[in-house]
């Protein structure tokens, strides 16, 4: 039997098998379906996983990292955050999950351990950078390339004398925590001329957990998908059964195909010591409003699929 025969055989058994044998696109929702599902249930499972990771650096760590790269600078006022995963800065509870669900989901994220210098440098910027990326490489830090930025900033409210401002940021991870330095070229009297940031990186169990959490959802979600085709096939509640489905379908790849792009882009634009968390390759939990109604329509529609048939058995004629 030719290849092309065998493939078109394999494929009207899959039709077969999700209770479709007429349908010629049955199997593609099937995919769409299930890996959309799959990737949900990675960045879910990456999710617990980043559970297993250490707190957020606390004063004590924060100050014995910034004496040792940054001596002779007034970091002493540290800024610790509440949580491993903040909104707005606080930790995610039933109080603001409204405001991540509907609308305000980018404000999720990995909080992070800071600290600035007010006024003017005591040294010009170009020093300091050059004395940090000694120290950082001294004291067994990765240093990454850094990222240069050019500028305009102004001395005064009305902006009369405008200034070129060049921004420097040192990105360096040493073991599980990142450190993120930016230091500008020019520093009004009352402003910053540094500002230090230090966060973990994911733990080593998001990637085993989020792939197998990713191939579990995936079969469960051909499997549900097939059961509901078939559960669907020829009955009177088939059409609406399709159009849930369908939607859903949409609204869960929509931000997908937005987000992904988008940060690969990011990521190949500038060094990261780490990768965003996999969620937000997902668009989430940015576009939660659109994964709402996609997940109500799924519901929907498995409602449909799981009702008792009310198709009246044949009657029998009796003489």
């Amino acid at each position: 039997m030719p290849t092309t025969h065998r493939l078109a055989h394999r494929y009207r058994r899959l039709c077969c098998r999700l209770g479709r044998p007429a349908s010629y696109t049955v199997v593609a929702w099937a995919a769409l379906a299930a890996i959309i599902c799959g990737l949900f249930a990675g960045a879910l499972a990456s999710r617990v996983a980043w559970e297993t990771s250490r707190p957020q650096p606390d004063r004590a760590e924060a100050g014995a990292i910034l004496a040792e790269v940054f001596p002779g600078h007034d970091l002493g006022d540290i800024d610790t955050p509440p949580a491993l995963f903040v909104v707005y800065g606080h930790p995610l509870r039933l109080s603001n999950l409204r405001t991540v669900l509907l609308g305000d989901g980018g404000e999720y994220q990995e909080s992070d351990t800071s600290a600035v210098a007010f006024g003017a440098p005591p040294v010009p910027a170009e020093q300091i950078v050059t004395v940090a990326r000694q120290r950082l490489t001294d004291t067994g830090w990765r240093l990454y390339d850094p990222v240069v930025v050019e500028d305009t900033i102004c001395s005064d409210k009305l902006c009369a004398t405008p200034m070129s401002n060049v921004t420097t940021t040192l990105l360096a991870r040493r073991g599980d925590t990142i450190l993120n330095a930016s230091i500008p070229s020019q520093s009004t009297g009352d402003g910053t001329y540094l500002a230090v940031v230090l966060h973990r990186a994911p733990p080593p169990a998001v990637v085993p957990a989020g792939v197998l959490g990713a191939l579990l959802g995936t079969v469960v979600g051909w499997v549900v998908f097939g059961w509901a085709s078939r559960r669907t096939e020829g009955r009177r509640r088939d059409g609406g059964a399709k159009f849930l489905f369908g939607t859903t379908v949409v609204l869960w790849w929509l931000p997908v195909l937005l987000a992904a792009p988008s940060l690969l882009q990011h990521h190949r634009g500038e060094p990261h010591p780490a990768w965003h968390p996999f969620w937000e390759w997902l668009g989430q939990p940015t576009a939660s409003l659109l994964f709402l109604v996609g997940a109500v329509c799924a519901l929907l529609a498995l409602g449909l699929a799981a009702a008792p048939r009310r198709d009246r058995p044949p009657v029998a004629l009796v003489d």
